[in-house]
């Protein structure tokens, strides 16, 4: 093991590694489990140093079963895996956290997202119709005439009622 740079604390019988032990490797990657003659053998996990983990079932240093744990406690599946997919690259304590794919659904931080009337914006505190310039609140009540200023930073910076990008209205 001087040799290899690795480590071992454990059960030995005969001088040989076996029994319960903990293998450490030059990357420091630990074998935390069972040995026989040396080898991985029985149960185990190697704990790698970004944090994530294989726990498996060893057969003479042969993993013949196990599951591998991201360092963010996502479990990989190697049937059915919809993580990363290519439509949905959020990180997995971003969807353990609620927040939503990129695109329409990050328009607003409300689930499901405010439906706005069509040719108006959502100003934050309401409804706002360039053509009458008149704001209202989320109840339609009337709550200003917006000034030039105010109809200008809401036509620049506020979501509007249509996705004129896509040239279709978002699903309600």
């Amino acid at each position: 093991m001087d040799y290899t740079g690795s480590s071992y604390t454990g059960q030995r019988v005969n001088g040989r590694l076996e029994g319960k032990g903990t293998y450490t490797l030059p990357t420091e990657t630990k074998y935390v489990g069972e040995m026989k003659d040396g080898m991985f053998h029985g149960k185990g996990t190697l704990h790698f140093p970004s944090g994530s983990k294989y726990e498996g079932t060893w057969d003479h240093g042969i993993c013949v079963e196990g599951k591998y744990t991201f360092a963010d406690g996502l479990q990989y599946e190697e049937e059915n895996w919809h993580y990363c997919d290519g439509y949905d690259r959020r990180f997995y304590t971003e969807i353990c956290k609620g927040l939503k794919p990129a695109g329409i659904s990050q328009l607003t931080n409300l689930d499901p997202p405010r439906t706005i009337p069509e040719g108006c914006y959502d100003c934050g505190d309401g409804f706002y119709n360039p053509k009458t310039r008149v704001v209202v609140d989320y109840q339609k009540r009337f709550l200003r005439n917006a000034d030039d200023d105010e109809h200008e930073w809401i036509i620049k910076t506020c979501r509007k009622g249509w996705d004129e990008f896509v040239g279709v209205k978002p699903k309600e």
